[in-house]
């Protein structure tokens, strides 16, 4: 079996020449500019398209009169950003990607959350699973750092006060930062609910958030159907960067996504959240939850979600807690999206939190409520008379939206312990400290549809390893994080064909001493040739790398596959919660 996946490896070298001559030639593939994106070259020249134009400086008045000048109109400024979101003729692009201020034209793409509904609940121990308890002890609980919540907005139910929520802002037009949809109602819940509503006192609340003391800033950008877009997303960004000191917003919380149409360097959602942490806040952000989906060949593997796909952001996966409060049965949920990153191949996720059957907050009138009644956790299961809810308070959901917050609040812990964290510190902390003992290989069987699943936990699915918070809080070397950055790390194949870690020459890691060992990865065992790089599928010829699959014509990259216009990224398909799941969680 190894010596098979040797051979697909080597076979891969010689692929990788064409893998990068197709990322090359992409912009040149429909004999248009190649500042514009592959997707608005496959656009007929027709009709009206919404667009992010990005320019080499902040735009001025003239900047926006060169679209003005093509019959386009202004949406809205991203200055800050470096460019603009507007609405101009499909048949004017062309002409405006010759104009040399201008770097890089896209459409305004949709987005959505990373979360799905689950009609089937039991208590979630997603707080024990990663040790939050132990810091509770220490008095530790967010007091004092600003978490931004990009998201459907957050509704003021009695775990979240007012004063958890110190600022609301809308960016969906329509006018207020009230969470109709239910998505960030429950992200914040996990990331700050007070527990109030559910049994006892503080100390035997069951629904606790990770870090409920924390300031939330509401940047509201899905709609009540958990739609928004682009734009949305970065003028929201844009606005924490702007807030970052009147609040002290130490962390942003991305629980959406869509999916990948070009390199890191320049995907418009990128460059903003690039922008953040080089501002010093902490970005985390859902990976997505396509791990299932095997429309290219390769087992969900390279299925990370934009912005998940930034070598700078913390990228989080969903583990399955089992429904047990021990994590040595927890496994990874198979529909948690895996790396490598299209186009760059940046090893993603970097970490993993519980994601699986997570119970949150919600009220009643929102839409995933009124989709999902089955979803309301019973009040006997938590309501004493000591409980301030006076209806149903909780709610579950999976994904890997729900992941996303335990970690913000895990950042924003580890920021009220040591303010003088930088992020890529608490990237390398989060990371190193990880629990690396996870279960080799899973199988899991999904709650609705009956299907199973298998999965193994290598580099690509579960990152660096199970978040504990624990033993970050207790890590005193930063020794190695007082320089460089904390970018992952590409993967390429060697002068042999063997599958290496490639990291940048201002890297904190270094060239291969903390990246490559058992300190960051865990044991030999966890990450032998046989379980680190994936199945044999992902290296061979017809899979990840092939001609015919990943970067085929006919498969991921085709207009009617996985990206493609009539499949699960079509033109009626959002960015939303982090891409929704098709099934309820799993077993």
């Amino acid at each position: 079996m190894i010596g098979k996946q040797i051979k697909n490896v080597r076979r891969g070298t010689s692929l990788l020449l064409l893998v990068c001559g197709l990322i090359l030639s992409a912009g040149l593939a429909y004999g248009r500019s190649a500042k514009l994106s592959k997707d608005l070259q496959e656009k007929n020249t027709s009709g009206q398209v919404d667009v992010i134009v990005q320019y080499r400086q902040a735009p001025t008045a003239d900047f926006h009169q060169k679209v003005f000048n093509r019959g386009g109109r202004l949406k809205r400024d991203l200055g800050q950003f470096q460019g603009g979101a507007y609405t101009m003729p499909a048949s004017a692009l062309d002409d405006l990607a010759n104009d040399p201020d201008v770097v890089y034209i896209s459409p305004d793409r949709p987005v959505r959350g990373a979360s799905s509904s689950s009609t089937v609940w039991t208590l979630d121990y997603h707080t024990a699973t990663v040790n939050a308890p132990q810091a509770w002890a220490q008095g530790l609980d967010g007091t004092g750092i600003g978490v931004a919540v990009i998201d459907s907005g957050i509704a003021l139910v009695p775990d979240l006060n007012a004063f958890n929520v110190v600022f609301s802002k809308d960016f969906t037009g329509l006018g207020f930062g009230y969470d109709q949809y239910g998505h960030g109602t429950h992200v914040a819940g996990i990331l700050a609910g007070d527990g109030r509503s559910s049994t006892g006192s503080k100390d035997t609340y069951t629904f606790m958030g990770i870090a409920d003391n924390a300031n939330l800033i509401n940047l509201r950008v899905l709609d009540w159907d958990g739609r928004g877009t682009d734009s949305q997303v970065i003028a929201a960004i844009q606005t924490a960067i702007q807030l970052k000191s009147q609040y002290n917003i130490r962390v942003i919380n991305l629980s959406l996504g869509r999916p990948v149409y070009e390199s890191y360097t320049l995907d418009p959602v990128c460059q903003a959240v690039e922008q953040a942490w080089n501002a010093g806040i902490v970005v985390v952000v859902a990976a997505g939850n396509y791990g299932r989906d095997n429309a290219a060949g390769t087992n969900g593997y390279g299925t990370i979600t934009v912005p998940g796909n930034d070598p700078y952001v913390i990228t989080v996966g969903a583990m399955n807690t089992m429904s047990t409060p021990d994590r040595s049965d927890d496994v990874i949920a198979s529909y948690s999206s895996k790396g490598p990153t299209l186009f760059d191949g940046v090893v993603k996720p970097d970490i993993v939190a519980p994601g699986n059957r997570i119970i949150s907050l919600y009220t009643a009138a929102q839409t995933l409520n009124q989709e999902n009644p089955g979803n309301e956790i019973q009040r006997s299961l938590y309501q004493t008379n000591n409980s301030q809810a006076s209806s149903n308070a909780y709610f579950v959901l999976s994904g890997t939206s729900m992941a996303t917050p335990v970690v913000s609040g895990a950042a924003a812990l580890l920021l009220q312990q040591n303010p003088n964290l930088t992020p890529d510190q608490v990237k390398a902390t989060l990371m190193l400290t990880a629990f690396k003992g996870l279960i080799p290989f899973s199988t899991v069987t999904d709650a609705t549809t009956g299907v199973t699943y298998s999965d193994q936990s290598d580099i690509f699915t579960v990152g660096a390893g199970y978040l504990d918070i624990q033993a970050a809080l207790a890590n005193t070397n930063l020794a190695f994080t007082t320089v460089g950055s904390a970018l992952s790390p590409t993967v390429g194949l060697d002068a042999n064909g063997n599958p290496v870690l490639v990291n940048g020459a201002s890297a904190m890691w270094g060239s291969s001493a903390m990246w490559g060992s058992s300190a960051m990865w865990g044991s030999s065992a966890m990450w032998g040739s046989s379980a680190m790089w994936g199945s044999s599928a992902m290296w061979g010829s017809s899979a990840m790398w092939g001609s015919s699959a990943m970067w085929g014509s006919s498969a991921m990259w085709g207009s009617s596959a996985m990206w493609g216009s009539s499949a699960m990224w079509g033109s009626s398909s959002p960015i939303q919660e982090a891409a929704s799941i098709s099934a309820a969680g799993e077993n």
